[in-house]
């Protein structure tokens, strides 16, 4: 009876250890929302490194985020910013369709006028922390559609004089979406816990501190 009982005992212990020794789930990010002059005063601040930048290590365009669909990021991202939906043909070629480019209010009804740009560019979000990522998170960052913040669809032209330039030094030139822009810069910032440096800091306070005191900001910070 006894040896019964201790191998019954044991036979328990043992089937409890992978419950005890087992990670507790890890909690999924929680959405922020803040105004835009706290959201600022979250952003860190630190000098730039552009120190090893190059494109290439940040792997995009991938398959996106249904890597069924035949549509790689670029492709999903226009899809879901039509006003108008295009026809996806084989290859998920896009023909037709309409979109607004809100950097600078032009509509556009050709897929292939249009750039996605990366909110905080590529070269800017390796000089403000991504430089130390893996090449996951690096490629993650790249394809995010996790925000809708993070890629837009926009005109070539406004896109290329963006460049890789903060809000120090490029603005939407339409007034109407400086304020969008503004938030969605800071959100993308908090998103992926990018630094700022000081100029680029004093410049967010401007708009922070004048027309887009009333902006709100949200964010997820990403996984």
């Amino acid at each position: 009876m006894i040896k019964n009982f201790a191998r019954t005992f044991g036979a328990l212990s043992l089937a409890l250890v992978p419950l005890l020794s087992a990670p507790a789930a890890e909690a999924a990010p929680t959405a922020e929302v803040t105004t835009l002059a706290d959201a600022v005063g979250l952003v860190k601040v630190t000098e730039e490194d552009r120190t090893g930048y190059t494109r290439s290590k940040f792997k995009h365009w991938n398959s996106g985020d249904d890597a069924g669909d035949g549509c790689n990021t670029r492709n999903e991202v226009l899809l879901a910013e039509a006003v108008v939906a295009p026809t996806v043909e084989a290859g998920c070629k896009l023909t037709g369709g309409t979109w607004v480019s809100y950097y600078d209010g032009q509509e556009v009804t050709s897929a292939g006028s249009l750039d996605i740009d990366h909110m905080v560019a590529l070269a800017e979000a390796w000089d403000s922390g991504a430089s130390a990522w893996s090449a996951a998170r690096r490629e993650a960052y790249a394809n995010d559609q996790g925000a809708d913040v993070s890629l837009v669809a926009v005109t070539a032209r406004s896109n290329r004089q963006k460049s890789d330039q903060d809000p120090a030094d490029w603005m939407p030139p339409s007034p109407e979406a400086q304020c969008r822009y503004v938030g969605e810069w800071v959100s993308t910032k908090l998103r992926w816990g990018l630094t700022a440096d000081d100029r680029e800091l004093e410049a967010l306070k401007v708009y922070t501190e004048g027309p887009c005191e009333d902006t709100i900001v949200r964010y997820t910070p990403a996984a």
